[in-house]
């Protein structure tokens, strides 16, 4: 039996041995080519439809391979606290994101945004359209979210 906990214990400590120390994702996070815009979403109920949207890339900086990588922007109207829409994506799966790696560019679109008659040219344009912004945080592992950047949303459209 003694010999069963000694090893059971030798192998747990084996094991956060190779996961090595924590990582501070605002330190070993890089975001790269970030793009903003509003996306065009097509036609609901008969009106344009625009939401806010943000990609980039990540690269890891830091000398550990992040395991599990996931990724979550808020969409906040700009001067309001509350949440307006979100989106979440696995940036890397269990092989991880090795030191030194980037991902593909990663595209997180809100479900909310903004619908009208008018073109979508013109939506952008309108005096009553309320600016947006995006807030992205990221975690690994079993970590807890860390807050990476907040970027303007830019009033221009994007289609793809």
């Amino acid at each position: 039996m003694r010999a069963l906990v000694r090893s059971l214990l030798a192998g747990g400590l084996l094991a956060m041995a190779a996961c090595g120390p924590a990582v501070d994702l605002s330190k070993g996070l890089q975001l790269l080519d970030v793009t903003t815009g509003w996306f065009d979403a097509g036609l609901v109920n008969g009106q344009n439809k625009l939401v806010p949207t943000i990609s980039f890339r990540l690269k890891n900086v830091s000398d550990q391979t992040l395991v599990t990588l996931q990724v979550n922007v808020l969409f906040r109207r700009v001067a309001e606290n509350e949440e307006w829409g979100s989106g979440f994506i696995t940036a890397a799966g269990s092989k991880g994101l090795a030191p030194g790696a980037t991902t593909e560019r990663l595209i997180i679109k809100s479900q909310l945004g903004y619908t009208g008659t008018e073109t979508r040219q013109e939506m952008l344009r309108n005096s009553h359209f309320v600016d947006a912004k995006a807030e992205v945080s990221a975690k690994y592992g079993s970590t807890q979210w860390m807050h990476l950047a907040d970027y303007p949303v830019a009033r221009q459209l994007i289609t793809q």
